[in-house]
């Protein structure tokens, strides 16, 4: 044991494999992907069972150390990274990786918090069904998390954020104890619902150690376009048009900006534009269909048809074939790393009501722009469910860290805008450490008292993950 403030119980428990103390082999727990975080831990404890997760739980809470779960550190808001006071300790979920039973009858699937979402996704494809969570981080991003942050992504419009596709959780609370409520069940009408409780609570009231999830029928057709449109206002009524013609189709319906494209074709090795002429605004639409007969193309064509002649549409490709539609998939998903590449940016995940979203795009980038003067908006995202990335580039030529530094004003900006039209600060990335100041103003009052009594009942000696969601 390296460290005397670590309780010698956990070593006994854990063994060689299963506890890290270097200070080299924890580095890696300390710090989130973005770059906007730096903890300091005792330990990074590493359990392969439900058992061992307790256990850890309860001798930390004997001697008082903090816990920060960890899945695979994806968090876009500081959600998994220990503060700075090096008196937690990291609870790495990585080797809980276990599927545990997919029932394809069912339709469901029992896994571990560390199983990677791609990996949940592969393994119903096995069974000829489908896992539709999908987003950006699926082949780094574990259950665990992805539940804890009720993670939305890119087919939210047509199955529902991470709560909807959970039916039950396997938890160990703050005390130690575990709670099993693996149930399969689609009714189940006994009392509060206290799955839906840990879901989005980032770990701050105890932790997912395993989950029961829905799955559904694989597609049989599928089908992607590419369109340049008018503007915010065509993108949202083209959306409304294919809901009218056959809302089962729409598997994802996603806004980009001309200049998020721009970066995109800029910085990132094969990415092309698949229409003749650059606009300022696009859209992608991915459709889908169980059955085998399903005319896709037939309802693209039919829709685009009518978009073009109201002057909404300008130009579009349909995909056509397995290549070309990874290809124009990547021209949105590059989205994030683009704007990397181009300089420091200040990311904003809002939604408001889908029927908002064109006016939100329009007066957040204007009050930003009137905030710093050649700030370059660069709005992305799923106008399908209003959930929009208002996120802002560094002026061409600015020093980045004084743009960063700018960070919580450029924010607030946002924000305004969002609060005005009945809008969320968080649509589906979470608070984490990023975002518990803006808590107060949002949900003080009756709201916040009550999810602080949650807390205090569930976590009195405030030990499960501290500095996350609650000012």
């Amino acid at each position: 044991m390296t460290n005397p403030a670590l309780p010698a119980a956990l070593a006994t428990l854990l063994g060689p494999a299963g506890l890290l103390t270097d200070p080299a082999d924890i580095a890696p727990a300390l710090s989130d992907w973005r770059g906007l975080y730096r903890g300091a831990a005792l330990a990074v404890l590493r359990p392969a069972n439900t058992q061992q997760v307790a256990d850890c739980v309860r001798i930390c809470g004997e001697a008082g150390i903090a816990i920060v779960p960890q899945g695979g550190n994806t968090s876009m808001v500081g959600g998994a990274t220990p503060e700075g006071n090096g008196r937690s300790v990291v609870l790495s979920l990585a080797r809980m990786n276990r599927i545990r039973d997919v029932d394809p009858l069912d339709m469901t699937m029992t896994a571990e918090a560390g199983v990677v979402v791609k990996v949940a996704q592969d393994a119903a494809a096995e069974c000829n069904c489908l896992f539709p969570l999908s987003f950006g981080g699926e082949g780094t991003a574990m259950i665990g998390g992805i539940l804890s942050t009720n993670a939305g992504g890119n087919t939210t419009v047509r199955y529902g954020n991470a709560r909807e596709l959970m039916l039950g959780l396997e938890v160990v609370l703050p005390d130690g104890q575990v709670w099993n409520g693996l149930r399969r069940l689609r009714k189940d009408n006994t009392g509060y619902a206290l799955r839906h409780l840990f879901v989005g609570a980032e770990g701050t009231l105890g932790i997912i150690t395993a989950a029961t999830l829905r799955l559904f029928a694989r597609p049989r057709a599928n089908e992607v376009l590419f369109c340049s449109v008018a503007d915010e206002d065509a993108a949202l009524s083209v959306f409304r048009r294919f809901r009218e013609a056959d809302e089962t189709a729409i598997r994802a319906f996603e806004y980009m900006s001309g200049l998020g494209v721009d970066f995109a074709l800029k910085h990132i090795p094969g990415v092309s534009l698949p229409l003749a002429e650059r606009a300022d605004h696009y859209i992608l639409v991915d459709l889908a269909s169980t059955r085998a007969d399903a005319d896709l193309q037939g309802l693209a064509e039919q829709v685009l048809g009518a978009a073009m002649e109201a002057g909404e549409v300008m130009d579009a490709v349909i995909g056509g074939s397995e290549a070309r539609r990874a290809a124009i998939w990547r021209i949105r998903e590059e989205h994030p790393e683009a704007q990397r590449k181009e300089g420091a940016s200040v990311k904003n995940d809002v939604s408001v009501p889908v029927s908002k979203v064109p006016e939100l795009i329009r007066r957040a980038s204007a009050a930003c722009e009137s905030l710093i003067p050649g700030i370059r908006p660069v709005p992305f995202g799923h106008m399908g469910d209003g959930n929009i990335h208002m996120n802002l580039e560094q002026p061409v030529g600015m020093d980045p860290d004084a743009f960063l530094a700018r960070s919580h004003d450029i924010m607030d900006t946002v924000n305004e805008v969002v609060r005005d039209l009945d809008g969320s600060f968080s649509a589906e990335h979470g608070i984490g450490r990023l975002k518990t100041d803006m808590m107060e103003a949002w949900r003080g009052g009756a709201e916040l008292d009550a999810m602080r009594r949650i807390k205090a009942a569930l976590d009195p000696a405030g030990l499960m993950n501290p500095g996350k969601v609650l000012p």
